[in-house]
């Protein structure tokens, strides 16, 4: 398979909201991380860092300009690959030993990375075989209704455990919007992993059903609006409770 140079692995594209959009498009759909970068007037946020491959300080010079806050959603191989570039590194709690010491299991790596999930593979020498996240010990451990301060954006943290135990997603409520990391986007969501948990999964999309927002940018696939963040949980939730 044809490699991509590392300048041409990165994409960026404005989403309003003064939200960057960072996608590695050589990745197939359902494997693409979306990474989220937000400025701020203090420290700009970047939320989750794709797998890792290239390294993206190098090739977004967007992530370089401020202080960066660097948060994963949660830990799986394809939101922190890149954490270890940013001094500043948020995560909650719960999986804060695995963005620590990530192993190619515990990330989800041994089971999902192939050259099939790519369109063109990673400049040399990435081999999928080998591949692996490196550490990235917090620098902050975050919990349900702390708050990221941008200096004049504020962002509240809401813990959504099910599609992993750390999961969290981040509310703005002076702009409706919302960066939902796994827990619900719009596609087939991953309620199987060896982490996963049925229960809270049910409890996190109950509780993200009422918040009022009025744009949803996912870990994966495109952003929605409100509207649709709500069809896309009522017939989840109607799909539980049938069974």
């Amino acid at each position: 398979m044809e490699r991509v140079a590392a300048g041409d692995w990165y994409r960026t594209e404005r989403a309003g909201d003064g939200v960057t959009h960072i996608c590695e498009p050589f990745i197939r759909e359902f494997y693409r991380c979306n990474m989220w970068h937000v400025g701020g007037r203090d420290r700009d946020l970047l939320i989750d860092s794709g797998m890792g491959v290239v390294s993206l300080r190098a090739h977004v010079p967007l992530v370089t300009g401020k202080r960066c806050l660097a948060i994963a959603s949660h830990t799986h191989f394809d939101h922190i690959g890149c954490h270890h570039e940013f001094p500043d590194r948020l995560v909650h709690g719960a999986e804060a030993a695995l963005l620590a010491g990530p192993t190619r299991a515990n990330t989800l790596a041994e089971s999902f990375v192939s050259d099939e999930m790519f369109t063109r593979l990673p400049p040399e020498p990435y081999r999928s075989a080998a591949y692996a996240v490196r550490a990235a010990p917090a620098t902050r451990i975050v919990a349900d209704g702390d708050v990221i301060d941008l200096g004049d954006r504020h962002f509240e943290v809401l813990h959504t455990p099910g599609h992993s135990p750390g999961g969290i997603v981040l509310w703005e409520a002076a702009t409706g919007v919302l960066f939902s990391g796994d827990v619900v986007y719009d596609g087939p969501l991953i309620e199987d992993a060896y982490h996963s948990d049925p229960g809270d999964y049910y409890a996190s999309m109950k509780r993200l059903h009422d918040v009022p927002v009025r744009i949803v940018h996912g870990g994966h696939f495109p952003s929605y609006g409100g509207e649709r963040h709500r069809r896309i949980i009522r017939r989840w939730l109607d799909g539980k409770e049938r069974t």
